[in-house]
């Protein structure tokens, strides 16, 4: 007999299981499909020679993802890191202003410049973000920054909140957003973005999810219009009233029939991937204790001793994250000679206190962003398919990031139960009983 599910996700990353997690307390039978066989997708954690990495930097804001998992009772363990930082300019590390102390003793800026920056710290908090929402970020920092020093600044913190390398594509509004939920403080998690995933599955698991891992969806199967099966590779055929696709809109777009005549057309012609090349390392002790947390101004790199905040090694190592943000053209050697040049820089002497390090190349950090060529915001649901969603990073109505993960799992459940509603509310009404 062929299993039949309310709601069948696909992808059990962060946005699969936060979709399956709602759907299943809302007393929906689910069922999560994994190609993988672990979960987690790009938050899982790797334990190397006793230091635990993520799979490049990560960083947990105070946005919709941290709401969502508190409102889930999903104990998130962790700390914030001081924001106290240095910046890299013309190959020299200098304070970076980040408060008001730091303000007035960096050599960055003028005495002008330095208070046209504390003037934007004192507002930025409160500014409302929305109007800024269809320009992009150099518009934005060109048209409200005078001093030449302070745009290189906020280029560089509106990179790191955004990890878009350059200035001229994404949205102004959604890099601000989240550079307001930096600044109130972001949490690095113990034992890296594992422990979450565990907790997430442990919820879903307790409500009733059923998870198959290490399964290949090979398409959806859809007949008047309407979702009825997902086919999987071992020739397996479940029957569902609802599928979320918690996949790149690649993946979304390649699973569904007739999909170019479908948006899942227009979502995955608009999207435009995020990488970053990723260099993670284990220290026996940091030559430089003091410089644990830097910005590149002139360079496209970003370095945080996440240690400092979180739990990460069994034996006190300190755990290192550096990035670059990429373009289009990548160098997987040329990327990782400046990662280690950022190491040199701020770290030297780290590789003689080395224990293990990973080295990422090209990371997918999105799958999309909120950028000033989007035509459209993508989902919740596929309006030409009844009963398909897509969620993910990229399903994004404004929030960057795993905050677009979880908003769009959420949206997606939303729409389910509202169609619901309204079919109940229909059938009553064709029966005379209102």
């Amino acid at each position: 007999m062929m299993q039949q599910y309310d709601v069948v996700v696909i992808g059990g990353g962060i946005a699969g299981l936060t979709a399956a997690i709602y759907a299943a307390k809302a007393g929906k039978q689910t069922l999560i499909i994994e190609k993988q066989e672990r979960l987690g997708g790009r938050a899982m954690s790797m334990k190397k020679k006793g230091a635990y990495f993520n799979l490049g930097g990560h960083a947990l804001y105070k946005g919709d993802a941290y709401a969502t998992f508190m409102d889930l009772g999903i104990h998130v363990q962790g700390a914030e890191p001081s924001i106290e930082g240095y910046g890299v300019w013309k190959g020299k590390l200098s304070i970076l202003p980040t408060d008001m102390k730091s303000l007035f003793t960096t050599p960055l800026l003028s005495w002008k410049g330095k208070l046209e920056l504390a003037a934007w710290l004192g507002k930025l908090g409160k500014m409302d973000t929305h109007p800024y929402d269809r320009i992009s970020i150099r518009e934005w920092v060109e048209s409200n920054l005078r001093d030449p020093m302070v745009r290189n600044i906020f280029y560089s913190l509106l990179r790191t909140a955004s990890y878009v390398v350059g200035p001229d594509l994404p949205a102004a509004g959604p890099a601000l957003k989240q550079l307001q939920s930096a600044l109130k403080g972001v949490l690095y998690l113990d034992r890296g973005w594992g422990e979450l995933v565990e907790a997430l599955r442990r919820k879903a698991s307790d409500l009733g999810v059923r998870f198959v891992t290490n399964s290949l969806v090979t398409s959806i199967d859809v007949q008047d219009g309407s979702v009825r099966h997902v086919l999987c590779k071992d020739g397996a055929k479940i029957g569902a009233h609802h599928v979320v696709l918690a996949t790149p809109p690649s993946i979304a777009h390649q699973l569904v029939p007739f999909s170019e005549k479908t948006a899942l057309h227009t979502w995955k012609e608009q999207a435009i991937e995020i990488t970053a090349a990723c260099l993670d390392v284990a220290l026996r002790r940091l030559p430089k204790p003091k410089q644990q947390f830097v910005y590149g101004i002139d360079q496209t790199v970003f370095l945080s001793n996440q240690s400092r905040a979180a739990y990460l090694s069994d034996d006190g190592a300190q755990v290192i994250s550096v990035l670059k943000y990429q373009g289009k053209e990548t160098d997987p050697n040329k990327d990782l000679r400046e990662l280690e040049g950022m190491l040199d820089l701020v770290q030297p002497g780290w590789r003689e206190e080395l224990i293990v390090k990973q080295y990422l190349p090209k990371m997918t950090v999105s799958h999309d962003f909120m950028h000033v060529n989007g035509r459209v915001n993508p989902g919740p649901a596929v309006p030409e398919i009844s009963g398909l969603y897509v969620a993910g990073d990229w399903a994004s109505h404004g929030e960057l990031l795993v905050d677009a993960a979880t908003a769009s799992a959420k949206r997606a459940v939303q729409h389910i139960l509202s169609l619901e509603r309204k079919e109940r509310t229909d059938l009553y009404e064709h029966r005379g009983i209102v």
